[in-house]
């Protein structure tokens, strides 16, 4: 499973996810769903703007977990 930690890097740099989506251009629902992982796919174009914004690169923003079997 791929975590997607915009929660983390959003309480890390102390800003909401409105702020977020300001900053970035990214719709509100599409931030709420990166922020609960719940988004079924990224574009390049949001990954972009989020290193931007959090200073990153994009292995800062995903993580592999292996599945429990």
């Amino acid at each position: 499973m791929i975590r997607i930690k915009v929660s983390e890097l959003l309480g890390r740099h102390k800003m909401t996810q409105k702020s977020l989506s300001e900053k970035t251009g990214i719709r509100p629902g599409t931030v709420s769903a990166l922020y609960h992982e719940t988004v079924k796919r990224l574009e390049i174009e949001h990954l972009n703007k989020l290193c931007e914004v959090f200073n990153c690169q994009p292995g800062d923003l995903l993580e592999y977990v292996p599945d429990k079997q």
